[in-house]
């Protein structure tokens, strides 16, 4: 089994930072990509940034200068450090991975638990 966890949500100001992290465990093989979708309220999920094992990055334009991708592949964990957000950047963000899993060597996307930002004064 595998379970991808988040953390790093929370309620910030316009102007702020916050750092999101998702940790995956459980039988793995190899991690592909990683990345982020967000959904805000009444829009469909989005992909916010994405990174592969090899490092290729890829952002949504409304996050690029603002948002920075990485990961941890030994600690198979990726990280979200969001600074300058927006209140457009409000959403529940929800992490991603591409997993082969070390019992039948197939490739599955598995999904955090989701964790709300929200930008407000």
């Amino acid at each position: 089994q595998v379970q991808l966890v988040e953390s790093g949500g929370g309620l910030v100001q316009p102007g702020g930072s916050l750092r999101l992290s998702c940790a995956a465990s459980g039988s793995i093989f190899s991690i592909y990509t990683m990345g982020w979708y967000r959904q805000a309220p009444g829009k469909q999920r989005e992909l916010v940034a994405a990174i592969t094992s090899g490092g290729n990055i890829n952002y949504a334009d409304s996050v690029k200068g603002r948002f920075t991708i990485s990961r941890d592949n030994a600690k198979n964990t990726a990280y979200l450090q969001m600074n300058r957000l927006k209140p457009e950047d409000t959403a529940v963000y929800y992490c991603y991975a591409n997993i082969v899993t070390t019992s039948t060597r197939d490739e599955y996307v598995y999904w955090g638990q989701g964790t709300q930002v929200t930008v407000s004064s």
